[in-house]
């Protein structure tokens, strides 16, 4: 029996109008395990080993993504106070503005954001304000076929400093 939501919502290619500009995120899809740092304000540091799965969705004219921390094959349930994420970012490409719309939720740790993305480079950078008015700046860079670094930064002072929050060191399955 088929799922009538999964098949509303999943896409099995981009959508031929906009599929030159949809390869920026585009390729991405596929499955992908991380190694994730977490850089706390005092200094400490948090490491755990994630997964991340990225797909066509909405007539092929997006791209969805669901980030995992810990990995579900890790073996048994994160205890309290360990670092954990379950959530997923919507990727949505705006002719008009030549930028993506990135709505990234994790109802787990009730983390919310909405940035604005764009090639630089070889990079890619989303930049946002989150609910407590920080600049936010997250980017992919070292960007291979089988392989990227994903930054999370937060600026207190409006951009003119940054602190590096999350490191991620995704590898292909």
């Amino acid at each position: 029996m088929t799922d009538p939501f999964a098949e509303a919502l999943h896409s099995d290619e981009p959508n031929p109008d906009l599929a030159e500009k949809l390869k920026l995120y585009g390729r991405f899809i596929g499955a992908w395990t991380f190694d994730a740092t977490r850089h706390l304000e005092d200094g400490s540091v948090l490491k755990g080993r994630g997964e991340a799965h990225f797909g066509w969705v909405l007539d092929g004219k997006a791209v969805q993504d669901v980030w995992i921390l810990p990995a579900r094959d890790a073996g048994s349930s994160p205890s309290l106070g360990t670092w954990t994420f379950y959530g997923t970012t919507l990727r949505v490409y705006d002719p008009g503005l030549e930028a993506w719309h990135i709505f990234w939720s994790d109802p787990r740790n009730q983390y919310f954001s909405r940035q604005l993305g764009r090639a630089e480079g070889d990079a890619i950078v989303q930049k946002g304000v989150d609910d407590t008015g920080s600049s936010v700046r997250w980017s992919f860079s070292r960007i291979t076929e089988n392989s990227f670094r994903w930054l999370g930064e937060r600026s207190h002072d409006g951009g003119a400093s940054w602190r590096l929050e999350v490191e991620f060191l995704a590898c292909r399955v």
